[in-house]
């Protein structure tokens, strides 16, 4: 038998699945807390994100914006009903909620989801991001997402998490840099949205990079980082040079 060439391969990689998320997890930080999303959520987050002032939260949504807090009663329904995505209310946690040791009772302020869910390739992605002006441009926003990350590595197992948003939405492709994920590429005529064209840019955190993410996030939440009218002392992406 003649000797053939031997093509390059990739390592090999144990063939543990990853864990789903549960709508039943909660993740408590010291600024919010996430929850499964219910119908009930609807309610109290309706007014930070309906009416003309609001209406550009919607604008690279697949859905939305809705003129009626009966829609978007029965759309938070379905979505507490859906498997992929999982969605999860983000509360904002106040005093009342500390000293009581209930996080239900703090004001719900977004939403976000885990979607794309592949336990066995052990990749996941973050999205549909709601965030309320309440929640945007604040430690806890950066929190949140902190805490998704820390879930999806450590406790369930994932060694891919992925974000994608619509090229053309500069804040969120500014987020995920800020954050940690890296720039991967951009793919063209992705999706129609809205009867609008999408192309999609990619970004990524494989498991390799979490400790350095891990790292950074922490130090730039910890409360020495913000000075006593809670301004940042230090920018995130400083704590990674």
């Amino acid at each position: 038998m003649a000797n053939r060439t031997l093509n390059p391969l990739g390592e090999i990689v144990n063939g543990n699945a990853a864990q789903r998320p549960s709508r039943d997890t909660k993740l408590i930080g010291r600024y919010v807390t996430l929850v499964g999303l219910s119908a009930a959520h609807a309610d109290p987050l309706y007014p930070h994100i309906s009416g003309p002032e609001n209406a550009h939260l919607w604008d690279y949504m697949f859905e939305g914006p809705y003129d009626d807090i009966a829609k978007y009663r029965s759309s938070l329904k379905a979505k507490e009903a859906s498997q992929d995505p999982i969605f999860y209310a983000i509360l904002l946690n106040d005093k009342v909620a500390e000293a009581e040791n209930n996080e239900e009772s703090g004001r719900v302020v977004g939403i976000a989801s885990y979607l794309r869910i592949d336990p066995r390739h052990r990749s996941i992605e973050v999205g549909h991001l709601m965030y309320s002006s309440q929640l945007q441009r604040t430690p806890a926003a950066t929190e949140a997402m902190y805490l998704m990350l820390r879930h999806v590595f450590e406790d369930l197992g994932y060694r891919r998490y992925e974000w994608k948003c619509n090229s053309l939405n500069a804040p969120s492709r500014r987020a995920a840099l800020r954050l940690g994920f890296t720039y991967e590429g951009l793919f063209r005529k992705h999706l129609i949205a809205k009867g609008r064209n999408r192309d999609t840019a990619w970004y990524s955190i494989v498991d390799d990079e979490w400790p350095g993410v891990k790292k950074a996030l922490e130090a730039w939440l910890d409360p020495a980082n913000f000075d006593s009218d809670g301004r940042q002392r230090k920018k995130l992406e400083e704590f990674r040079q």
